[in-house]
């Protein structure tokens, strides 16, 4: 196989993992130590699929806190609870969002731009694409399991059924989307590039209301 070809396959094959953590973590909670990657060697596609699973990780944990984070019937110390959750596991999604970038960047030996050529960019970073795919992921197995539920009415299981049709519908245009695009950087006829969104709002540097009053350092 060639490098595209190569990275078209890693790809495929983490998106597929993305299918099958969802389940395999449905069925055992997953542990605190799943929340670093491991890479299994020392090459990037082993990196690739370490950060994408971590990644992932932080959508999945996400998910469930959100969930709870729309429940009447909890003290607000739940809520608060969930929010501060909600914060840590965003900025760690972001993190390694922007870490697959990297990687990906890294594996991404474009070829030189001719001449007089302007760099073309795309809208969205694979990065964001991989982290859209772990989301559709979670929307995959959830709606699909509204389609299962006992105590659902056939209207209900009926509708969610075509929802469930129109995501995977989605996800296929996705991944083929994102196929495209490494094709692209590949030829040469885009420019990969990491995008870093250096959320303010957790940094205590930078949020006026947890810096307010305290001396700004560098």
């Amino acid at each position: 196989m060639n490098q595209l070809q190569e990275l078209e396959a890693l790809l495929l094959e983490c998106f597929a993992a993305q299918s099958d953590a969802v389940a395999a973590w449905h069925r055992k909670e997953p542990g605190l130590e799943e929340e670093t990657p491991r890479p299994a060697g020392p090459f990037a596609p082993d990196l690739l699929r370490a950060l994408s699973r971590c990644q992932h990780l932080m959508n999945y944990r996400l998910w469930h806190v959100e969930d709870t984070a729309r429940r009447r019937d909890v003290d607000d110390a739940v809520i608060a609870d969930c929010k501060r959750r909600i914060d840590g596991y965003n900025q760690r999604r972001n993190d390694f969002m922007e870490k697959v970038d990297e990687c990906l960047v890294r594996m991404l030996a474009a070829p030189a731009l001719a001449a007089g050529q302007r760099p073309r960019h795309n809208t969205e970073s694979l990065g964001m694409a991989v982290d859209r795919l772990s989301i559709l992921a979670l929307k995959l197995y959830h709606m699909e399991e509204q389609t299962r539920r006992d105590d659902a009415d056939e209207g209900h299981k009926t509708s969610c059924a075509a929802k469930l049709a129109t995501l995977r519908e989605q996800r296929e245009d996705l991944i083929r989307a994102v196929l495209d695009l490494a094709a692209e950087f590949a030829a040469g006829t885009k420019q990969p590039k990491a995008y870093y969104q250096f959320k303010m709002y957790n940094d205590p540097a930078l949020n006026p209301e947890l810096y307010a009053g305290s001396p700004v350092t560098k």
